[in-house]
């Protein structure tokens, strides 16, 4: 055991220097006055009340976390059917299945959201689809509808894996017993399969909401500058206004708000949990 410690100190020392190291001097540089001197700090609240008493920066906010949630739900929307689509295949076709959703993943996450203004730009293929059904002149990029795009082609495999993965756990004799005691499709997927896949529906909940509402490049390709999001707003103030203050201020709000919702899906996975091991 102590040789496993001794062994674990590097990881320790690596994890100290690359996590805990960047976010204490954020959260120390948000409650320093303008100016990034250490040895001449001055405690102060200014950059948080700045934000919360600015009209203008909880707009921004409020427009995260609607363009968050939306792209969470047309994710789980399209996702679970397709992650159910996946399980019921044969171990073979699920194999290429899956391969066929990571394989985008293995390209650089902006290059693909590159590519996607050439679709939607006018003259793009997305342009001209619509076209053969009469939507002429019908503006796609530079507007949240294609913010939301970029967002669901993004985020859309990490839904479909992680609710993939607890449909393939289900047992599926249960479904086979809730169609011998009569239950139909739709109650077999009420009482029987939905509440199984909760797991797997929470996590990727979790890994597209999180990501979606602190986007920063997504927005600013497919948005064209004109969608603000809080993404935006923090590489603003850190690289074109130079405010690091208000930017770390920023940068803690959004972490206490992503830790709240992470708390939120625990105690949701607990009472899940609690209720499976009741009945």
């Amino acid at each position: 055991m102590k040789k496993f410690s001794q062994l674990a100190i590097p990881y320790i020392v690596w994890a100290a220097m690359m996590l805990i190291l960047p976010m204490a001097l954020i959260a120390l540089y948000s409650f320093m006055r303008q100016g990034n001197e250490i040895i001449s700090f001055s405690f102060t609240l200014e950059h948080y009340k700045k934000f919360f008493t600015d009209p203008d920066f909880l707009l921004v906010l409020w427009r995260s976390l609607v363009i968050a949630i939306k792209t969470t739900l047309i994710c789980l929307l399209i996702g679970y059917p397709a992650a159910y689509f996946i399980s019921r295949c044969s171990q073979k076709v699920q194999n290429i299945l899956v391969l066929c959703i990571t394989l985008p993943t293995w390209i650089n996450a902006l290059v693909r959201t590159y590519a996607w203004i050439g679709l939607l730009s006018d003259g793009g293929i997305v342009q001209t689809i619509l076209g053969f059904f009469g939507f002429h002149d019908v503006e796609i990029l530079y507007t949240e509808t294609a913010v939301l795009i970029g967002m669901v082609y993004n985020f859309l495999p990490f839904m479909i894996l992680q609710i993939n993965t607890s449909l393939c756990k289900m047992d599926y004799s249960l479904l086979e017993a809730s169609a011998d005691l009569g239950a139909n499709g739709v109650q077999t997927f009420r009482r029987v399969i939905f509440p199984l896949s909760l797991p797997g529906v929470i996590n990727g909940i979790t890994l597209v909401f999180l990501p979606a509402v602190s986007s920063f490049f997504i927005p600013k390709l497919l948005g064209g500058g004109q969608y603000f999001l809080v993404g935006n707003l923090i590489e603003n103030q850190f690289i074109t206004v130079g405010e690091w203050n208000f930017g770390s201020a920023i940068s803690m709000i959004m972490a206490i708000i992503m830790m709240l919702m992470m708390m939120a899906v625990r105690n949701i996975e607990k009472r899940n949990q609690g209720r499976k091991e009741e009945d």
